[in-house]
């Protein structure tokens, strides 16, 4: 399977280019994952890839670097999108300062890897996660991954979390009680009082000021990026055989409906990527294909 990579025609640094080639060597072990699991089921699906340029005003498309959007639409996976960027330039006016180390310099790049995955059996939990390298007057990484079942199953959360633990207990003994809990209260529907699932681990400003430190939190985003592989598709292979019910099938797309309100009300990717020139096909890809709100 060859993946494309999106085009960037500006200078990279040895930081700046490691970061971006491991999170589009990532991209390309998961969607080989993914269909592989596709072929497990009988189904020939496979991602479609699209490359899109970044657009901005003062910059011409591309000048600012892009991304490629990658989707498949299959048995297992009703829609399963795993997008990688790779962009710069200046934030707009305002917004700059909501963004770390911003505020005194618009200028920045990123560059990263986001995934969602919508399943055709109400058994086979959704699950979103994201690793990210910015640059501005700061540097750092953040990511994260969470699992989003709407129907609940303890050995699933169990086993989901069992690996997150050990890729952060790895690094430091804080890791994942601050990373869960962070994630607990990131994913939380106020006007619902209610959280989107059954959470994961979610960091951010891991920040970089010198050699050791980018080494040290680029390698806790490795990890957290093979964590994902290590936890999804067991749990994946575990359920997409089940049967279920209309009943099941109703409540997935109730549950949908809220996983939606989350990314349209209060996800920061989903501002940031609106914010900056991003694709707008390749940022809603995290919108499930089928919701209800009753």
């Amino acid at each position: 399977m060859i993946n494309p990579v999106p085009s960037v025609p500006f200078a990279l640094d040895p930081r700046q280019q490691a970061a971006r080639a491991w999170f589009e060597s990532l991209r390309d072990r998961i969607c080989a994952e993914f269909e592989e699991i596709e072929r497990e089921a009988g189904s020939d699906a496979r991602f479609d890839f699209t490359p899109w340029d970044r657009e901005a005003p003062g910059q011409a498309p591309g000048e600012g670097g892009g991304g490629v959007r990658g989707v498949m639409k299959g048995q297992v996976f009703e829609k399963v999108g795993v997008n990688v960027s790779t962009v710069g330039g200046e934030f707009a006016p305002g917004f700059a300062e909501t963004i770390h180390g911003a505020a005194e310099n618009p200028a920045f790049f990123a560059t990263g890897i986001s995934l969602v995955a919508h399943m055709t059996n109400p058994n086979v939990p959704a699950v979103h996660m994201n690793t990210r390298y910015l640059v501005t007057t700061k540097s750092w990484f953040g990511g994260g991954a969470d699992l989003n079942p709407p129907l609940p199953r303890q050995e699933d959360t169990d086993h989901f979390h069992a690996v997150l633990k050990a890729a952060c207990d790895a690094h430091h003994p804080d890791h994942y009680p601050r990373f869960k809990a962070w994630a607990d209260d990131y994913f939380f529907l106020p006007h619902r009082g209610v959280r989107r699932g059954v959470g994961g681990i979610f960091y951010d400003h891991l920040e970089c000021p010198d050699d050791a430190a980018f080494d040290a939190n680029f390698a806790f985003t490795r990890d957290v990026g093979d964590a994902f592989l290590a936890a999804f598709p067991p749990i994946v292979r575990r359920r997409m055989n089940e049967g279920w019910s209309d009943a099941d099938y109703a409540a997935m797309l109730e549950w949908r409906g809220r996983y939606a309100e989350f990314n349209l009300v209060y996800d920061r990717g989903t501002l940031f990527g609106l914010k900056t020139g991003g694709n707008i096909d390749a940022i809603l890809m995290s919108l499930p294909p089928l919701a209800r709100w009753s």
